[in-house]
Order: structure tokens, then sequence, then C-alpha cells
């Protein structure tokens, strides 16, 4: 029996790419045959990819809303079938039968019909809802992507976006970018979509935010890495030191004594803000320098440390 994906997921149609996102994570977590034992769970967490599958992408989701369990059967280009058949694109050919030559009509949906077998105002009503003949076709969703910095996806704002039209002309775009968007979440824009036909309304344009690679700062969902480089005496003794955050400012961390290279540590709430719950965090990963030149004085202290020190970095502990 078909299963409704929202269902499946737990969340509600109007539930955005984030919400889905995050249910399926936590759901796959919980349903994972490897962790989930119970012989239903193989199956349960089957049923959760193929609803993630189907909701994580604008265009297959924006289908199955429209035509339910049947969406697959849907080609991809449906719309662009349709405003060719709207607009009196239907394929005819010439058959002979019993009574002589007559027109047949092919949809472009497998469906093969003869003049005496149909009336076409009840083949556009069947194919594309009631009253589809008459008051159009809905125009066709449409996605573009919106390339962001990691400080631009931290602090959001308006942005004003060009993007190229069907015939080549520049189009603008006021765009009100959400604090804390993450890579591949998907800002609609209402009625900025393909044209519908007739009285129909126009489809909805999906950015999809791509977030540029950065010298400092790597992304994990909301989390936030960056390396900070220490001396070698603030990784032994301890020291405070300054981290950039991805809001542009700095944030102090405590650098424990004895500190080796590769050690994390968190600031908790420092990552990109969520609009819907915690924010993430900042992740330091301490990162030790040694001065490229060393002035005499110097040269005598790591001298006097080497021949005082009982310390192996390679003895196994």
């Amino acid at each position: 029996m078909a299963r409704d994906f929202y269902e499946v997921l737990g969340v509600s149609r109007t539930a955005s790419q984030d919400e889905i996102q995050q249910a399926y994570r936590k759901l796959a977590r919980r349903h994972h045959p490897d962790v989930n034992k119970d012989p239903s769970a193989e199956e349960r967490f089957k049923d959760l990819n193929e609803a993630h599958s189907v909701l994580s992408d604008p265009k297959t989701r924006a289908r199955y809303d429209r035509f339910g369990e049947d969406f697959r059967k849907i080609p991809e280009d449906y719309d662009e079938r349709v405003a060719a058949g709207a607009g009196g694109g239907f394929r005819t050919r010439r058959t002979t039968g019993a009574g002589g030559p007559r027109a047949r009509y092919t949809t472009g949906f497998g469906e093969d019909f003869s003049a005496e077998d149909v009336n076409i105002e009840d083949l556009l009503g069947s194919l594309f809802g009631a009253g589809a003949s008459s008051a159009g076709v809905p125009g066709a969703d449409q996605e573009a992507e919106l390339p962001l910095t990691v400080e631009e996806a931290h602090k959001g704002g308006r942005r004003t976006v060009t993007l190229t039209g069907p015939s080549g002309e520049p189009r603008r775009y006021e765009v009100e970018v959400p604090p804390g968007v993450t890579d591949g979440q998907r800002i609609r824009l209402a009625g900025e979509g393909g044209r519908g036909s007739g009285a129909a309304p126009a489809g909805d344009l999906h950015l999809r935010v791509r977030i540029r690679s950065h010298p400092q700062f790597r992304l994990d969902d909301r989390d936030v890495h960056v390396q900070v480089p220490v001396s070698p005496w603030e990784a032994a003794l301890g020291a405070t030191v300054p981290v950039p955050t991805p809001g542009g400012g700095t944030a102090k961390v405590t650098v424990p004594a004895g500190s080796s290279s590769g050690r994390r540590l968190r600031l908790r709430g420092e990552g990109m803000p969520n609009p819907r719950g915690a924010s993430g965090d900042l992740y330091a990963e301490l990162r030790i320098m040694v001065p490229p030149t060393l002035g005499e004085r110097e040269r005598e202290l790591f001298e006097e440390l080497a021949a005082t020190s009982s310390f192996d970095p390679r003895r196994t502990r």
C-alpha cells in the first residue's frame, strides 16, 4: 500500500527543506539496521530513504505534490508538453480503419486516441484537471543556484540576484536570505517561475544555496571548523587566544596547558545561526606553529629545553 512520504518523515506538507533534512537524519539514525535490530527496521529504513529522496529534491517534490503516488508516471518535461498541448501541439497522424481514414491523437503520455474515441475537451480535463482547457495550465517551477560566502550565509539579509531569462534577457530579483542558511537549502520565490498558459498562475522559482569554499572556515551543516595557530609555549603553558568567527568578528578561547596540534576546542553557539532551534558550534582546531627562524637567545632557550626535557613525542604511551 502506498504511503504518504510526509507521514513517513513525520513532517507537514508545508515543511521546509531544512525541516525535512532534520527529520530524515533523526529517523535514519534511529532505524538504521546496524543500530536497530528490530526485524521491521530495515523496511522502515528503506521507506525513509525513499521519502527523503523524493521530498529533498524540489522538482520531484513538486511533482509528488501535484500528482500524488502516480508522480513517477509523469515525465519530467510535463509542463513543456502541457504548454505545447495547450497551444494545439497534440501530434496527429492519419490512420485507416473500417470506416476509412481518421485522425489519431498522441498526447506524449503513452495514450493514443482516435477522433471517434474521445472528446478533446474531455481529454484535456482528464489529463490536466477539470477546467484545464479553459483556465490554462500552471507554469513550471524553475531552479537556479544562489552562491554565498560563509559570512553572507551567516548574516543573511536582502540580496539582489540577476539571472538570465529564457530569451537571454537579465532578470533581477530581490531575495531575503534567512540568517544561517545552509548549503543546499532552497529559497522559494513564489510566482517567479515559468509562466502559465491562459489564466493559470506562474510557477515558483527555487534558489538552491551554494556556499563557496572559504580559506579559513569549513562547514559541517551548522557547525563551523577553523584552524587556530598557536606557538609552542602557548600550547605548553596554556593561553587565551583569539578565534575568527563566521559572523566576521572574533571570540576568545582558552588553550589548556599541554595541548597538542589537532586538539579541538568547542565554542558553543558560535557557528551558523538557526532561526528554528539551537545554533551550530564553532570548533577551533589547534595548530602548533614553530618560528621559521630563531634569534640567538631563542635558540639558546630551545637548546636548553631540549637538553633538560625528558619528553619524547614518539614514545608510545
